[in-house]
């Protein structure tokens, strides 16, 4: 399988397996679909290296060192890789599928995150890594492209491939990688990563989520690397001055030059967090709802005893307030209020407090009653229908009946449901209905049969609403050049699922797609023309000209198009049409015919396909003359059809 544009791939089957239904993202090694797993009936995100890097070896291993690597981690902070495999030419890697944004779409709209929502994203990503780190391999290429934000809330870091396993310190041998405004200074100089590298990189991205720029920007890319390897990460703060000092030293000790300053992998950072975020007595707070805090003595190992007597900051863009409201003057636990006043108010309500007793009986004497009835005979005493959908009928019968409800059966044809299995019920799932009630289970026929016209020849337009208003589907569109084909025309049709031929119609069913091969039309004819308007010609109609072999003709001119070939099988856009270029007419060298008889003479040079220039008089007689002379001389090379001058006497 080589690479194809977006929407051939769309709706085509890798490996008889995994069905690609639609385009996530396309990037320089390979391009993301978001598929179906026809096996497992679930969506997963398939990554397809690009046809062109497929005899390319070293992108070939990058490539499958991304599945091993992932494959070899399984945390919740890490996106999962389900399978990996060869189709045809092509690699490619399955992946969980998760719908939401990546950080770096988030930091597009927002440009910043407060220090909460920095800290977050930081502890998911981080314990990410420390699995990683702790399975002895090194990301290599941590940035907001690859931390993607789910919309179930769910953090992960993805795209290992760049991942190494660590050997103390891992070399790239090559070139470096990763992306420019991450690398750590010794992947800079040394060429070199372990874990502190992933470090750095970490802290390049606090500091951006923190600011909403990176530290270091420059013109071109060693600008940028010389900063990284030469200055000094300055402090979030110095870009937004609300930023807590426990942030500013998270990223200073994350990006300290010297490796050595740096945590040694991801957890000892993130037990750091973990322990600034705590509270010293949580229980002690009068509301669930506690701050997220950093303790400045947790977060780095140097700090100064000024600096952990601090009292603890509330991360966020202006100076910590108290949540319990104000504070004694030790800075512990809130301020009480005057006992003296609350006693002097209690005191002047004693008196009524037997009439509010009694009226409290009453209340409650009438709750009870009130719920008895709910519950009894009223509205509370229906019963939500469960969810049975996806169950056997057996299994969603059970669950009626244990639920207090009779139950009866109907089927209906479903695209998206197997056979034998609930659809739905009637009423719906989350209805409230008397106990008793009868409730229809509506269990699946599979997919509703139906029956395709025939589809050759139709244009593609018809023939895809031909498909459409019977409800199946349009996989693949497939369009080659035909010669014998109108352009725009199907020319064949089979299924999606196993390349059955439908071409003529026949027995299908609802919800299934239809592969279309289409007519491009004829090759366009190119020749006479010049190889410039050849490759004009055949560029205009998406296909590569590639000059051939030469040859000679008596009828193309020098220089120009004698013939073209395609490559054997359909020919699609961007196939490579192979031009025969004209040497002109072949030459040939002149016979010696001096001291021959005229008439011998004369037919030697037609033969040798040379004009001749002589005087008509000698055909009167051509016996009595003889050649004495012949310009250009005997042995000359001149072009097929040149013209020969004849002199002879008598």
């Amino acid at each position: 399988m080589s690479e194809t544009p977006t929407d051939q791939m769309i709706g085509r089957l890798i490996d008889g397996r995994y069905q690609v239904r639609s385009r996530i993202a396309r990037g320089g090694m390979a391009t993301v679909y978001l598929a179906t797993d026809l096996r497992l009936e679930r969506r997963v995100a398939i990554k397809i290296m690009h046809g062109h890097l497929a005899d390319d070896n070293a992108f070939k291993s990058r490539f499958i060192q991304e599945a091993r690597s992932a494959a070899r981690l399984a945390h919740p902070n890490v996106v999962n890789v389900f399978d990996q495999g060869q189709d045809a030419d092509a690699a490619y890697l399955v992946m969980e599928y998760l719908p939401g944004i990546t950080l770096r779409d988030l930091l597009k709209d927002y440009g910043k995150l407060t220090p909460e929502q920095t800290v977050d994203i930081l502890e998911a990503v981080l314990s990410g890594l420390a699995a990683a780190h702790k399975a002895g391999i090194v990301h290599r290429d941590v940035k907001p492209e690859n931390v993607l934000l789910a919309d179930d809330g769910r953090i992960k870091i993805s795209d290992f491939g760049l991942a190494r396993a660590v050997n103390n310190n891992t070399a790239t041998g090559q070139a470096l990688l990763g992306t420019i405004a991450y690398l750590s200074p010794e992947l800079v100089t040394r060429g070199i990563a372990d874990a502190r590298s992933d470090i750095y990189a970490l802290g390049i991205m606090t500091f951006e989520m923190l600011t909403g720029e990176q530290p270091y920007v420059g013109e071109a890319p060693m600008q940028i690397a010389y900063q990284h390897a030469n200055d000094t990460v300055p402090r979030p703060s110095s870009k937004v001055p609300s930023t807590p000092q426990d942030l500013d030293e998270l990223v200073q000790w994350a990006t300290a030059r010297d490796p050595e300053q740096r945590p040694r992998d991801a957890r000892v950072m993130l037990d750091q967090l973990l322990a600034g975020r705590g509270h010293s007595d949580p229980s002690a707070q009068p509301t669930a709802l506690q701050p997220t805090a950093l303790q400045p003595t947790m977060m780095l190992p140097n700090l100064s005893a000024a600096t952990a007597n601090a009292e603890t900051q509330i991360l966020g863009g202006t100076p910590p307030t108290n949540v319990l409201g104000p504070l004694t003057a030790t800075g512990v636990g809130p301020r009480q209020p005057d006992n003296s006043a609350r006693l002097t108010t209690k005191a002047r309500r004693r008196k009524g407090r037997g009439f509010w007793l009694f009226a409290l009986v009453i209340l409650i004497a009438s709750a009870l009653g009130g719920t008895g009835w709910y519950f009894g005979s009223g509205p509370g005493s229906d019963i939500a229908i469960p969810a049975v959908a996806t169950l056997s009928p057996g299994d969603a019968v059970a669950q009626l009946t244990a639920v207090g409800l009779a139950s009866d059966q109907t089927t209906a044809y479903s695209a998206d449901v197997p056979e034998g299995v609930v659809v739905s019920t009637d009423p719906g799932a989350g209805k409230r209905v008397a106990k008793d009630s009868v409730v229809t289970i509506i269990v699946s026929l599979g997919l509703q049969p139906i029956t395709l016209p025939p589809l050759t020849g139709l244009s593609q337009e018809a023939a895809t609403a031909e498909i459409t208003e019977l409800q199946a589907e349009v996989g693949g569109v497939d369009p080659v050049f035909d010669d014998s084909v109108a352009s725009g025309t199907v020319i064949s049709a089979t299924r999606a699922s196993d390349d059955g031929d439908v071409s003529q119609g026949g027995d299908y069913f609802q919800g299934l797609p239809v592969d279309l091969v289409v007519s491009l039309g004829p090759i366009p004819s190119v020749s006479g023309e010049t190889v410039a308007d050849a490759t004009q010609t055949l560029e205009a109609a998406g296909l590569i000209a590639a000059p051939g072999e030469q040859t000679y003709s008596d009828t193309v001119p020098e220089g120009r198009v004698v013939s073209s070939t395609a490559p054997d099988g359909p020919v699609r856009s961007g196939a490579t049409i192979t031009l025969t270029i004209s040497r002109g007419p072949e030459p040939v060298q002149i016979p010696d015919v001096v001291g021959k008889p005229w008439s011998e003479a004369k037919q030697i040079l037609e033969d040798a396909s040379l004009r001749l220039d002589y005087n008509i008089f000698a055909d009167a007689a051509p016996g009595l003359f003889t050649v004495t002379k012949v310009t250009p001389g005997a042995g000359e090379s001149v072009p097929r059809g040149s013209s020969v001058k004849i002199n002879f006497s008598a």
